[in-house]
């Protein structure tokens, strides 16, 4: 019958049916498990083989590179130099007596002292632990990702074709797939949330509410292929208090929220991201703040203050890094949401770059170019740990506070902790960085003449 009908007519009849069927599979396979919380387990079974083709890949790729004696990439995992944590004083001392021998106590000044700074200096420049955490973790092993290890060469013919059907698969199949179905999740919300703004506040409003955003989070969460998974559920946030958390990729939001129902706090955009804002806000109290307001820091205190006095509302969703780091580490925390006074709820975000790394360098990519590459890779991995609540002692500032909490962060999740300020990543190292060492030094000299003035 399909060889009478026009060429033009059998290809519309055959393009409807694939719509169909697509459409169909989206409806039965992820956009109704999305909105009751259930899964079919074909997520697990997709990552486990995905699991063994990468394993055999990497021996592939160990073995050839044996037979053409070419030298395997190692990344440095644990940095470049070996470091000790010794102090400023310690270090000159240990220069001072294996150049002259003389005691830390003899002159005010050596020229041996310089060989401190030198040293420190250059390695700094080798081993930068702050501007390697905004780039690319490169893994030793190949996950048929090109953009996951740069030293990949060409080893056989049964490797090249397997990665050309993974791109095949990834931006044919997936791609597609991935983009209908993040259409869906951010129509839905920004349609359910306008719909549910209109309900007359009460219990009604708020289940609506509720279970209109972990149902379109879910579906976005599919949309990423993201397989999630949560420890300690019972530690999850409390209405009136604050959720902090390590931050890595925008999609950290995403992640939280398809297992939770947060306030969520950031600025006032434009365009689509605005159109979403303004829908959400309708439907749930989340604290958006003007270009201007956010730099007023008494302001956004304020305003997040009240929010969390309110016993009924949901908890704050906060990201007090500021910035994206490249989830091997915690930088500083900024000190804002500590001063409160609310309860804080930790929570550790651990992604697995086997299957797709989800940091976003803003610096080199914009988002659409972000987005693209995590549609485009075999999926998103990762642990989420609901730590034990946390309160400010009686005798502690906020920024001890935070470097507590950031601590816990880091423990749990297996991530480096610096001290260093995220805001590193596009500003100068500020002159107090400087000042601090100068003072150590001077205070540490100066220190030592004052104690000989008094004997």
């Amino acid at each position: 019958m399909f060889l009478l009908l026009p060429f033009d007519s059998l290809v519309v009849n055959l393009l409807g049916i694939s719509i169909t069927v697509l459409f169909t599979l989206l409806l039965v396979f992820i956009i109704v498990p999305a909105i009751f919380g259930v899964s079919f387990g074909i997520r697990k079974v997709y990552m486990k083989t995905l699991l063994k083709i990468f394993q055999w890949a990497t021996l592939r790729i160990e073995r050839g590179a044996k037979e053409k004696n070419h030298p395997l990439y190692k990344p440095y995992v644990n940095g470049i130099i070996a470091k000790e944590p010794t102090s400023l004083e310690e270090e000159i001392k240990q220069i001072r007596r294996s150049g002259s021998g003389k005691a830390l106590d003899t002159p005010e000044f050596e020229l041996s002292d310089i060989f401190y700074f030198c040293r420190k200096g250059i390695e700094t420049i080798m081993d930068d632990e702050v501007t390697k955490r905004f780039s690319a973790e490169e893994l030793e092993s190949w996950n048929l990702l090109s953009r996951t290890n740069y030293n990949f060469q060409y080893i056989s013919l049964r490797l090249t074709v397997l990665w050309g059907l993974g791109v095949l698969i990834r931006y044919c199949f997936l791609l597609p797939l991935r983009i209908a179905l993040a259409f869906t999740g951010i129509s839905l919300l920004v349609t359910g949330t306008t719909v549910v703004g209109y309900l007359p506040n009460g219990r009604c409003k708020e289940f609506l509410s509720k279970h209109v955003h972990l149902m379109c989070y879910r579906i976005c969460v599919r949309a990423l292929t993201a397989i999630i998974t949560y420890h300690d559920r019972e530690n999850r946030p409390r209405n009136g208090g604050i959720c902090v958390a390590n931050h890595t990729s925008p999609i950290d939001v995403i992640i939280l929220a398809s297992d939770g129902y947060y306030a969520m706090v950031g600025q006032i955009h434009g365009g689509l991201m605005g159109v979403i804002q303004r829908a959400m806000v309708k439907a749930c109290p989340h604290v958006w703040f003007e270009r201007s307001e956010v730099k007023d820091r008494h302001l956004v205190a304020k305003r997040l203050t009240e929010h969390v006095q309110d016993k009924s509302k949901l908890p704050i969703l906060i990201f007090p890094e500021g910035t994206c780091i490249n989830n091997t580490s915690v930088m500083m925390f900024k000190k804002g949401s500590f001063e409160i006074g609310a309860t804080v709820y930790p929570v550790a975000i651990k992604y697995d770059p086997q299957f797709g790394d989800a940091f976003w360098n803003s610096s080199k990519y914009g988002m659409v170019t972000y987005l693209l590459r995590m549609m485009t890779s075999w999926a998103i991995v990762c642990s989420v740990w609901y730590l034990p609540p946390m309160t400010r002692q009686p005798e502690e500032d906020a920024v001890h506070f935070a470097n507590r909490v950031k601590s816990a962060i880091a423990r749990q999740g297996g991530l480096v902790d610096l001290l260093w300020d995220g805001g590193l990543k596009r500003e100068k190292v500020k002159d107090a960085f400087k000042e601090e060492q100068q003072k150590l030094y001077s205070k540490m000299i100066v220190g030592n003449h004052e104690d000989r003035s008094r004997s």
